[in-house]
């Protein structure tokens, strides 16, 4: 599969907002907060919170796409806040793909720390099982964190070593 990966246009708006109502594990309030995100980068084009890298097929279709950014009063630890795939493409390498080349931006920074927070509901088990696959390591669970019987899974990969 062609794989092409650029930064996040105002027209891309649309794009991100259909792949997020593809993606079943995102319910309507995840999806409203991704795109508030999306809104927030696209109105205020010089802000540092949030970036984006979007993943296209080889026609131009959005595939995937990763959100992330500085984590504040830090020394250059970012989130990386959302990493979506279009269930067309799930497991072809578009998740890797999108890893790597946020992980390349912000050592491109000088990030030294990623942290990436999940849930430890059944329909994140993927989820669960991508990241540690791509060496970064479970550092926290918080039980009850979402609501009762659903934890916080908070994942941590140190950059250059």
């Amino acid at each position: 599969m062609i794989l092409t990966m650029r930064r996040m246009v105002p027209e891309d708006r649309a794009r991100v907002e259909r792949l997020l109502s593809r993606i079943k594990v995102f319910n309507r309030e995840d999806q409203s907060i991704a795109l508030e995100l999306v809104d927030l980068a696209i109105q205020n084009s010089g802000q540092k919170e949030y970036d984006f890298i979007l993943a296209f097929d080889g026609s131009e279709q959005l595939i995937g796409y990763a959100c992330f950014g500085p984590t504040p009063l830090t020394d250059r630890t970012f989130d990386l806040y959302w990493i979506a795939v279009d269930p067309d493409f799930a497991r072809q390498g578009v998740g890797k793909a999108l890893l790597k080349k946020v992980e390349e931006e912000i050592s491109g920074q000088k990030g030294r720390m990623i942290i990436i927070e999940t849930s430890s509901g059944p329909e994140y088990t993927p989820t669960k099982g991508f990241y540690p696959r791509n060496n970064y390591l479970l550092a926290e669970t918080i039980k009850d964190f979402f609501r009762e019987g659903e934890d916080r899974v908070t994942y941590v990969k140190t950059l250059g070593q």
